[in-house]
């Protein structure tokens, strides 16, 4: 074998490596998307989060100054709320992406941006 040969062997092995790494390669996905009960389970323990939270909270306070579990009930009504004002926000995140989509526009998370106005400026004269 002569070097040209060994050149052209090398090369037809490379070859056969590139086609064997491109036919096992997986497909890139297109986007990411996420089912509506891996949507709801977000929600859930959202929800349960902000419950065990605040129960931690005060039945932590409640051992430390020995009350009655007051601070306990407040605090799991507190995280109630937290809780269900995630789950709000997130709902919202989930209909804005939705909404985003169905227009054909990208989804950009508001981050609590201040959005342009869309009234005319004629109201503002007035």
């Amino acid at each position: 074998m002569n070097d040209q040969d060994r050149k052209a062997e090398m090369a037809a092995i490379k070859a056969r490596i590139v086609e064997a790494k491109g036919a096992a390669a997986p497909e890139p996905r297109a986007d990411e998307h996420y089912s509506q009960a891996q949507q709801a389970w977000r929600m859930v323990i959202e929800l349960v989060a902000g419950l065990g939270i605040g129960f931690g909270i005060g039945y932590g306070l409640d051992l430390f100054f020995g009350t009655l579990p007051i601070f306990m009930v407040l605090f799991v009504m507190l995280g109630l709320a937290a809780g269900v004002k995630t789950m709000l926000r997130s709902a919202q995140e989930m209909q804005d992406q939705k909404v985003a989509e169905e227009a054909g526009e990208d989804y950009v998370p508001n981050r609590g941006e201040i959005k342009p106005s869309t009234k005319d400026d004629e109201s503002e004269g007035a």
